[in-house]
């Protein structure tokens, strides 16, 4: 154990540059390939010229539109929600001490459905457009997410278990009204617009939609980084970490509050979108082990790497159409998850939580 311990701190540094160099990577990719190829040499010019002025190649407008408002926000804000959700799904497993633990555990994805499908049935989308459809997405998660807090609060706590039977039981709540409300529901409304909220999407995606959740995702993964060393303590049990200085369920509530406020801006900007807070956690636990200063900054870029992928297929697979993101992730977490589980029962896995 101490040389597995020693050996993953020596090698930290090294697959923090690589991951570094592979979202880099894989946005120059993802930038360069759609229904219009571009070259990867054409999008960095008209980046360049963008950000100095300088026009150092030829491109036709058409090129330069497709890159600055139609390639360029929907990829960074696939890494962006990617990075958040990574970060969020780790929060929650540490928190409730449940590895199979993400934003559905607690509701808010499965709310934010419901706020956004009421939005579409009381024409919202029409009369404020995106924003009101993401304000509506943002209040039926923290909604959602109030709720399980009133159900698993007692004695003045938190209790993991309580979350998550509560979370359970709010999930299917919402994700019935959702289904009630397009059954019922007189009026017509597209199914593209029922799958991007109900499956995820970050097609239409615009610059003025990056800042508030990039911010966020940002501050709340270096807020959990700054918290790794108590959510160590919090995933080893309660009466660990009091015996050590922290108060687990103070520390439990702040947690699971901004999991919520992190999950409720990222469902209102590209809807349902599963699987990465439940596997992108799993599968760099695999290689860093259970330490969250190694965790939480690795499974940030894997989580931001992965989705702009994810995006990237869905948008390529059935041209002229695209997939709804969920879609490509289940093809993806599924098999990952059944290797998992046979690698367990194996007896060959690596550090839990």
């Amino acid at each position: 154990m101490i040389v597995s311990f020693s050996r993953r701190s020596a090698v930290f540094p090294v697959i923090l540059l690589l991951l570094a160099a592979a979202l880099l990577a894989s946005l120059v990719v993802a930038l360069s390939f759609g229904p219009s190829k571009l070259p990867a040499r054409t999008v960095w010019e008209v980046a360049l010229k963008r950000v100095t002025g300088l026009e150092l190649g030829a491109f036709s407008p058409a090129q330069e539109h497709i890159v600055l408002y139609l390639r360029f926000p929907r990829v960074f804000l696939a890494a962006v929600v990617g990075a958040g959700l990574a970060a969020v799904g780790v929060i929650l497993q540490a928190a409730v001490r449940n590895p199979m633990a993400d934003p559905y555990i607690i509701g808010v994805s499965p709310g934010a459905a419901a706020g956004a499908v009421l939005a579409l049935l009381l024409g919202w989308g029409d009369t404020l457009g995106q924003s009101g459809l993401s304000a509506a997405a943002f209040g039926g998660g923290l909604l959602a997410f109030a709720a399980v807090g009133l159900m698993a609060w007692r004695n003045g706590r938190l209790t993991p278990s309580r979350v998550i039977l509560a979370g359970v039981a709010v999930s299917y709540l919402f994700t019935s009204l959702s289904s009630y409300l397009i059954l019922s529901s007189s009026e017509h409304i597209p199914s593209q617009a029922i799958l991007y909220w109900l499956m995820g999407s970050v097609a239409g995606a615009r610059w003025d939609q990056l800042g508030l959740p990039a911010l966020l995702a940002a501050g709340g993964s270096l807020y959990a980084i700054a918290s790794a060393r108590q959510l160590n303590l919090i995933a080893l049990g309660d009466e660990t970490a009091c015996s050590l200085g922290v108060n687990p369920h103070l520390l439990r509530l702040k947690l699971m509050t901004l999991a919520a406020l992190l999950t409720g801006v990222l469902v209102s900007v590209s809807g349902g979108v599963g699987f990465v807070a439940l596997m992108v956690p799993h599968a760099v636990r695999l290689v860093t082990g259970g330490d969250h200063r190694r965790l939480l900054p690795l499974a940030v870029l894997t989580g931001a790497i992965f989705l702009v992928w994810v995006d990237l297929a869905a948008r390529l697979l059935i041209q002229p159409a695209e997939l709804p993101l969920t879609i490509v992730t289940a093809f993806v977490g599924t098999p990952f998850f059944l290797w998992l589980l046979r690698r367990k029962e194996r007896g060959l896995s690596g550090d839990s939580l």
